[in-house]
């Protein structure tokens, strides 16, 4: 579910869009702010940081009012996506399989001491597998010598 901060920059995101398409002359050669004209006023999105803004001339000039967002709840997003990246990667390597192209892997630090599973390998269960049968036959057998002795003595 979208929180209404999250919904408000993207509305604003949204809007900045269409009138960057038809105005090429917004963007003034690479600056840091990307206006968009609104009803209201103008709609600055900050290329370094990400911020919205709308901005309107007001009785003693022009102010900014940034829009809210939450930010503690993006960043936790982009931790879990990061850290499930990670985990991705590892599971691919781990597989035999190589990274898609411009993908590198994390660097061994980067796992944050997060303890790695070496999964057992098919010879690994075909052993578990081959020694539960072993022991299952020997259950077997001794429960028919059991009864077997249990018998001859009535």
């Amino acid at each position: 579910m979208i929180k209404p901060g999250i919904a408000i920059v993207f509305a604003a995101i949204l809007s900045i869009a269409p009138a960057l398409a038809d105005d090429a002359a917004l963007d003034t050669a690479g600056g840091r702010y990307l206006f968009s004209k609104q009803a209201d006023g103008y709609l600055r999105l900050d290329t370094q940081s990400g911020t919205v803004a709308l901005c309107s001339q007001q009785p003693v000039g022009w102010a900014c009012q940034t829009a809210p967002e939450d930010r503690a709840l993006l960043e936790s997003e982009a931790a879990r996506l990061q850290n499930e990246n990670a985990a991705l990667k590892r599971e691919l390597l781990s597989h035999g399989l190589e990274l898609p192209p411009g993908m590198a892997p994390e660097p061994p630090g980067a796992q944050g001491g997060a303890p790695s599973v070496r999964l057992p390998s098919d010879a690994d269960v075909d052993r578990v597998i081959a020694f539960f049968g072993r022991v299952w036959e020997r259950f077997v057998d001794a429960i028919a010598r059991a009864q077997k002795q249990v018998l001859n003595k009535s």
